[in-house]
Formats: C-alpha cells, structure tokens, sequence
C-alpha cells in the first residue's frame, strides 16, 4: 500500500463514539439534542438558530466542551453553534448546556466539514478550531482538518473583519496549518511578536486536554482577521 498523498474526502475518520453513555448523557441525547441542532440536509442558516444574537460564534470539533460552553457562560449575550463528530463530546456539551442554563448554544454531531458547505458567507464574527486531532503520520496528512479547501471555507464564512483562531500543541500540525492559512486569500496573520502566538490570549479558556499535555510543543495560538 502506497504512503503518497491520498485524494480528499469527507469520510469521517477516528472515534465517533467511547465508552458507553451514563443513563443521564442518553437521556440529554434524546431528548435535548433535536431541539439543539439543526436538519442533516439543506441549507444551515446560523442567523436562524441563533436568532436574537447579535454577534455569532462557531466552534469546530469542541471535543469536552469545556471551551465552548465556557465561552458561552462568560458572554450570555453571544450565540455559539458547536459540531463534534464525537458522541461522548456531544453528550457532554448537553450536559454543561444543562447544568449551567445556557440559552445561546446549538450543538450539532457531525464532521464540520460537510456542515460549514451549507452555510452561508459571512455568517459568523469569530470561529474557533482548538486542537485538532494532528493526525501526525505524513500518509494521513489528508485528513487534517485544515486544508486548503477547507481554510477557503472558513473564510468564506466569516464576516469581514471577523476572526479565527485555530491553536495546537503538535509541531507537525503548526507547521502544516501555519503555511495553508497565510496562503488562504482574504485571511490575514494577526501576530506581530512571538508572544502573540507563544502565550494564550486573554479570552482563551484552557480546557482538561490542553492541561495534559499530550503534544510535543506548547501550544500556539494562530489568530488570523478576515479582510475588511
């Protein structure tokens, strides 16, 4: 079997599903998670989930949901639409949304990929992508989230002047991504120092993985502004 480059796809690759929910994580998924999301076909129109909001947040791939349902505690007035392809994630999103009464969320379980496709342009003022799966081997390069179709789409969707910040603790993934959004037309680099990507910014929200430690480098913190 050959190592080279491998067409694109959207086949979703690793885990969609650990260990078994708790009888409480499968009740918020059947019960909470269709008033949350949104339909698996057509257009996503985030101004109509998150109707009332004036400024719009999309997390990919939230993993615990520590960050995104942080986020959407700290600014109640903020609307936030999260996608994780990973069940357990999803269930733990519900439960945050739960305990903490969170009105501004919307959670849908899928590979964001097909999902940003459906949206339309500049529908969002901030996107978060936190910490990838790196997928480090070079065979699997191609699944790695960002690429330079789906850095295109990100753009896209952003507002002008809006921002992404896309942060990982794995060298492979900085230095494969770092180079794909600074070639992506309409999106600029905000960093002007070392600590700007070096130091977490003062709104990051760090979460139980970042904690660990898993990468093999600090993390960076790669803020990038959609051309007014």
């Amino acid at each position: 079997m050959s190592d080279g480059p491998h067409p694109p796809s959207r086949r979703l690759y690793g885990r969609a599903k650990g260990h078994a929910l708790s009888a409480r994580q499968q009740k918020l998924v059947d019960e909470m998670l269709p008033g949350l999301s949104w339909a698996d076909e057509g257009p996503v129109k985030p101004d109509i989930l998150l109707a009332g909001f004036g400024t719009r947040v999309l997390e990919i791939g939230f993993g615990a949901a520590e960050h995104l349902t942080g986020q959407a505690a700290r600014f109640p007035d903020t609307g936030f639409m999260g996608i994780e392809p990973f069940l357990n994630g999803v269930a733990k999103a519900l439960a945050g949304i739960e305990e903490h009464g969170l009105a501004n969320v919307r959670v849908k379980r899928a590979d964001a990929r097909g999902e940003i496709e459906r949206m339309p342009d500049a529908s969002f003022d901030r996107i978060f992508l936190l910490f990838p799966d790196p997928w480090p081997k070079k065979r699997h390069a191609f699944r790695r989230f960002v690429q330079e179709d789906t850095a295109l789409e990100l753009t896209r969707i952003l507002k002008p002047g809006g921002q992404l910040r896309v942060a990982t603790d794995v060298r492979v993934y900085a230095d494969w991504a770092l180079p794909l959004l600074l070639e992506t037309p309409g999106l600029n680099w905000l960093a002007q120092r070392a600590d700007d990507w070096r130091i977490a910014p003062e709104d990051h929200i760090t979460t139980r993985y970042q904690s660990k430690h898993l990468g093999d480098i600090d993390p960076v913190f790669m803020d990038f502004q959609r051309a007014a």
